[in-house]
C-alpha cells in the first residue's frame, strides 16, 4: 500500500510540473498593438505636412516573440524620413527592454512648384516663372519648394528647363547687402533704436550675418536685411 501511495505521489508531481512551467512563462507581446503604436505615431509626426496625407505600416514580423511590454514607444530613427518609403522605431524600457524596427510608406499629394518656362543660371524668379502642380510628394526628391513665396525674387543655381520641380539647393537667395557698399546699421534694444551709416566688408543675403566698416573705424556684425541694412538686437 505504502508503495502504491509513493508511485502515485511522484505521477501526481510530474503531470504537475508542466502547468507550474507554463505559470511562470511571461505574457508575450501583441504584435497587432506594436503596429498600431507606429500608425499612430506617423499620424501625429505627419500632422504639419501639406495635401492628402496616406499612411500604411507594415505589419510587424509575425516571427518575433517579445516580451510584453507596459508601454512601446515609437521613434524616428536618426536619418528618417517623414514622407515615402520609410522605418519606425519602437521600443521598451521595462520590463524587458527591446527594440524594433517596422517599415513604413507615407504618400502626400500635395501641390507643388515647377518652372512655366526654362530659366537661365543666375535668372531671378518672378511670378510668370512659376507655375502649380498637384502630386506625390513622396516620390520626388528632398527639398521640393511648395509654395510660391519660397520662390519668388530668388535666382536660379543653375539653368532649369520647362516643368522642372524646384527645390531649395536648386534656388539662392538674393545679396542685399555688397562688399564696399553703404549700409545702415541698425542697432535695437528694450527701449531703444539707433541707426548709423557704415560700408559693407562682405557680400551677404537676407538672413545672413555681414560686417560693416563705421566712418570712425568700428568693425560691426549684423543680420542683413532688404534695403541694405544691418540690424543688430540687443
Amino acid at each position: 500500500m505504502k508503495s502504491l501511495l509513493t508511485a502515485l505521489a511522484m505521477l501526481s508531481l510530474l503531470f504537475a510540473q508542466p502547468t507550474l512551467a507554463q505559470s511562470t512563462t511571461p505574457p508575450r507581446q501583441d504584435l497587432g498593438a506594436l503596429q498600431q503604436a507606429a500608425q499612430d505615431f506617423m499620424q501625429v509626426q505627419a500632422t504639419g505636412l501639406p495635401g492628402t496625407v496616406t499612411i500604411a505600416v507594415d505589419p510587424v514580423d509575425p516571427r518575433l516573440i517579445l516580451p510584453a511590454c507596459a508601454a512601446p514607444q515609437a521613434f524616428m530613427p536618426n536619418g528618417g524620413r517623414l514622407w515615402g518609403k520609410t522605418s519606425i522605431g519602437i521600443k521598451c524600457t521595462a520590463p524587458s527592454p527591446w527594440v524594433i524596427y517596422v517599415r513604413a510608406t507615407v504618400q502626400v499629394i500635395a501641390e507643388y512648384i515647377v518652372t512655366s518656362a526654362p530659366l537661365a543660371q543666375g535668372q531671378t524668379i518672378g511670378p510668370n516663372d512659376i507655375s502649380k502642380v498637384r502630386g506625390d510628394l513622396s516620390a520626388l526628391p528632398n527639398g521640393i519648394i511648395t509654395e510660391e513665396s519660397q520662390a519668388i525674387g530668388r535666382t536660379v543655381a543653375t539653368s532649369l528647363a520647362l516643368g522642372t520641380p524646384l527645390r531649395q539647393d536648386t534656388l539662392r537667395s538674393q545679396r542685399v547687402v555688397q562688399q564696399g557698399q553703404a549700409v545702415r546699421v541698425v542697432s535695437i534694444g528694450p527701449g531703444f533704436q539707433i541707426s548709423t551709416e557704415a560700408r559693407a566688408m562682405s557680400n551677404a543675403t537676407e538672413g545672413q550675418l555681414a560686417q560693416a566698416r563705421t566712418p570712425a573705424g568700428q568693425v560691426v556684425s549684423g543680420i542683413a536685411k532688404a534695403g541694405g541694412i544691418l540690424e543688430i538686437n540687443y
